[in-house]
């Protein structure tokens, strides 16, 4: 679903201590203080609360209530109007600042379902989440809602199977999402509001094609269709556009790009 296409060695602090034998997963020990960082027992790991999505018929129809969540900053490419079994793309991995403790910053490839009470998703990319992990290190991450699916595999590098969400795990998703979403975002709780939080948002640095920014290539949707293929229409959105931005080349190009994330905080965004 997501993968990251620079490097072909991938970096697991975990590993300085040991290694897990062949065949085995490694799984993170929760430790007491980690807990003790959340709320509850419930609330721990979990993504912070939202509003929901809205559907909506049409990408160019009332977009920003369709993505815009409370507490929540998106800067994303959409794609909507079909049947999507599948989707992926390179993610650049980077590092941002994350102010505080109770923010993070993530950048990710998402499958969505749903309106309001029924809104449904899977996702997978990289995030920094001190008050998950106890520190601001980036790390790979797959997220889904509702406690109640066909598989949903998350692969990196197309060869790697990582693991899968069943299908029991959803109410409507259980066969196909009905968008995606490719890009970045940051929760804070001043996100809106002045000060704005100073958390970055993919590399840090704007939109641009010089790489100083968050970047997605070889972007991709599984539809009805045989094989992967590039979305026939998106459109592109940032519901705080001088905090985080987008940029989505698809002209003229064999492969389209897209570039996205800020500084957060900024004489633009006080």
């Amino acid at each position: 679903m997501a993968e990251e296409s620079s490097f072909s060695v991938i970096s697991q602090i975990w590993q300085k201590s040991g290694r897990c034998p062949k065949g085995t997963v490694p799984i993170r020990r929760i430790r007491k203080k980690d807990i003790l960082k959340a709320h509850s027992i419930e609330e721990y790991g979990r993504k912070k609360p939202s509003l929901s999505h809205q559907q909506v018929g049409h990408l160019n129809q009332n977009l920003d209530s369709f993505v815009q969540q409370k507490n929540h900053s998106k800067a994303i490419l959409i794609t909507m109007g079909y049947r999507y079994l599948g989707a992926k793309g390179d993610i650049r991995v980077c590092n941002p600042s994350v102010e505080k403790e109770d923010e993070y910053s993530t950048s990710q490839v998402s499958l969505i379902n749903g309106a309001y009470n029924d809104f449904e998703c899977v996702e997978s990319g990289w995030a920094v989440n001190p008050s998950v992990y106890g520190d601001r290190q980036t790390r790979l991450f797959v997220y889904w809602t509702d406690p109640y699916t066909n598989n949903w595999w998350v692969q990196y590098g197309e060869k790697t199977n990582i693991g899968y969400w069943p299908p029991e795990l959803f109410r409507a998703m259980w066969s196909n999402a009905e968008s995606v979403e490719w890009g970045g975002e940051v929760y804070s709780s001043t996100v809106g509001h002045t000060p704005h939080t100073a958390t970055q948002m993919g590399c840090g640095g704007f939109p641009d094609v010089f790489h100083e920014s968050g970047s997605m290539t070889r972007m991709r949707i599984h539809d009805n269709s045989e094989f992967l293929k590039i979305p026939e229409w998106v459109d592109d959105f940032s519901d705080e556009y001088n905090c985080y931005d987008v940029m989505y080349v698809g002209d003229y190009v064999e492969d389209p790009e897209f570039y996205y994330g800020g500084p957060g905080k900024n004489p633009k965004c006080p």
